[in-house]
């Protein structure tokens, strides 16, 4: 099956997908485990929430979100790769409010304000711009009013000021798509599309971003 972006490097199959979460902890040096803990604590998610997570991948960020849900919780992942798909049921299998269907994020969806909590881990800036906004859109659209869109990515930086051995990786690894997301103001472009009350946290080295957004109208 052909790429929907050639160009792109979020959409996974084969070798890189099935082995996923061991290649990110070998190249962040297991520092991403301890990241990605906190920033599920950051979402401060409660027992009752719904929560919908754009592009799930292997379920290891969903299981760490089904630890603070009880059985009145729900999560449901949304992702266009089957290896992926695979490996979320067989490590969320102990969840079962845990669920993931086959569906592109770039497209139209048919949720509407029923999400507490709407997750994006690694994934916006893959796309190009008119995707990233229709993946917003489907983000309020699927919250209620006073839910929360959390966006895990690349921060706002200039790719000219980053040390040469941040900048050889990164201009090695990445696709065309991140080195314009990083030039854009991500609150204003939410800002447009109904989001406010903005926080932020950054990590390693303030290159990533946990960007929190209310959907306020």
């Amino acid at each position: 099956m052909s790429k929907y972006y050639p160009e792109s490097k979020v959409e996974l199959r084969g070798f890189i997908a099935k082995h996923y979460d061991t290649l990110l902890n070998v190249a962040t040096f297991g520092r991403y485990s301890v990241a990605i803990r906190r920033v599920i604590m950051l979402m401060k998610i409660e027992p009752d929430h719904k929560i919908i997570d754009f592009g799930a991948g292997t379920g290891r960020n969903a299981c760490l979100m089904m630890e603070h849900l009880s059985g009145n919780g729900e999560l449901l992942g949304l992702d266009i790769s089957e290896d992926m798909i695979v490996q979320f049921n067989r490590n969320c299998s102990g969840f079962p409010n845990a669920r993931v269907i086959n569906k592109r994020i770039d497209q139209e969806l048919e949720y509407k304000e029923f999400f507490d909590r709407a997750f994006i881990s690694f994934v916006l800036h893959g796309f190009p711009q008119e995707a990233r906004k229709q993946i917003i859109r489907n983000a309020f659209k699927a919250l209620k009013k006073g839910g929360e869109f959390f966006i895990l990515d690349y921060n706002e930086f200039s790719l000219r000021d980053m040390p040469f051995y941040l900048r050889i990786p990164f201009k090695s690894i990445e696709c065309p798509y991140a080195f314009d997301f990083i030039e854009r103001d991500w609150e204003n472009i939410l800002s447009g599309e109904g989001f406010g009350n903005f926080e932020e946290y950054l990590f390693f080295k303030d290159y990533i971003r946990l960007l929190k957004a209310e959907k306020v109208l």
